[in-house]
């Protein structure tokens, strides 16, 4: 078929003087035919080169890959320098795996540490659970047997066994504290709030528990100030920080706290008089279940969440909160977006 073809097409015959037939071929035909079958042998060559250094560039991609893994996990299993695992050419690699993981070891040690703190708080307050609960079986044991005991005597008893027994209730209401803080998913519904008057409502709410250590509260915040957030979590931020500042305040001393407008944010400052929070503990102190008082003082120590829960709200809102404490200063400092 391809002899026929070929005949057919590129050659024909010729008379020769005898009067013989013979075929001849049409070089003009063959000469393009030749061409045509040079360039597509060409293009044919070139596809291959191409798929071939393709796959062959493919396959090194992925023996680089599955490699500069075997590379990683054998960074993150054990602990050596980053140049003892990566060659040469993979400084780029080395530079940002040992970024990802001392951040990685840097979590990995908060976590550590919560978790101990949890733990410690956990037997510090089962321990402290135990002495109201104690004294409360004792006075009302003495009121119980000793039917003639003198009233002024019995109505101290009644009262010592009452403050015990509110200690106890918050004991167990920082128990449920720690263990609903984990479980809760914080969903805000934000709102436009007058801040001005939330801030100046939330020191008159606080008026008996700032009379109680002393203190007084001076809000200074700009007339009709407003802000877009979760007036309810907003209230919960501000409760915790204003709590912590009169529990850390000097007798007799004045809580500051003001609010203005800047550029498109809201500065919220808290400022309270009292003892200077040193640097380290300071860093640390939005961390969950760090508490200030390590002398676990029971009348002031909390579960150590009040904090960690205002950064998270404060966060969610896309704004931030800060801590400084200097020469018996310490200010609260919320950021957030006025919109």
């Amino acid at each position: 078929m391809f002899i026929d073809w070929f005949t057919a097409n590129y050659t024909r015959l010729h008379l020769l003087e005898d009067g013989s037939y013979v075929y001849e071929p049409v070089w003009g035909a063959l000469k393009l035919l030749i061409l045509q079958t040079m360039i597509l042998g060409v293009l044919i060559c070139i596809a291959a080169a191409y798929l071939t250094a393709r796959y062959h560039a493919r396959k090194k991609v992925r023996e680089s890959i599955s490699e500069t893994g075997t590379m990683i996990r054998r960074y993150m299993a054990k602990d050596r320098d980053a140049g003892e695992i990566f060659p040469p050419g993979y400084e780029e690699v080395a530079i940002q795996m040992t970024g990802i993981k001392a951040d990685m070891q840097r979590r990995e040690q908060i976590l550590k540490e919560e978790v101990s703190r949890k733990n410690d708080l956990i037997v510090y307050l089962a321990h402290d659970l135990k002495t109201p609960l104690t004294s409360v079986i004792g006075y009302l044991s003495l009121l119980e047997e000793a039917t003639d005991m003198p009233p002024a005597q019995k109505a101290k008893y009644v009262h010592i066994s009452l403050e015990k027994a509110l200690r106890l209730e918050q004991l167990i209401n920082e128990f449920f504290e720690i263990t609903r803080y984990n479980l809760q998913q914080i969903v805000l519904e934000k709102e436009r709030i007058d801040l001005s008057y939330m801030l100046i409502q939330m020191a008159d709410e606080f008026y008996p528990i700032l009379h109680e250590h002393g203190n007084t509260a001076q809000v200074r915040a700009e007339e009709g100030l407003t802000i877009y957030a979760d007036p309810l979590k907003l209230a919960r931020v501000f409760n915790n920080i204003l709590k912590n500042a009169v529990a850390y305040s000097y007798p007799d001393t004045e809580i500051e706290i003001s609010a203005q407008e800047q550029e498109q944010e809201v500065v919220i400052c808290f400022c309270n008089h009292g003892r200077t929070i040193p640097q380290q503990k300071l860093e640390k102190i939005f961390e969950k279940f760090f508490r200030l008082d390590s002398a676990r003082a029971t009348n002031t120590g909390g579960a150590g969440l009040g904090l960690a829960i205002a950064r998270d709200i404060i966060e969610l809102h896309g704004g931030s909160v800060t801590a400084e404490s200097k020469n018996e200063l310490t200010t609260f400092t919320v950021t957030l977006p006025q919109s």
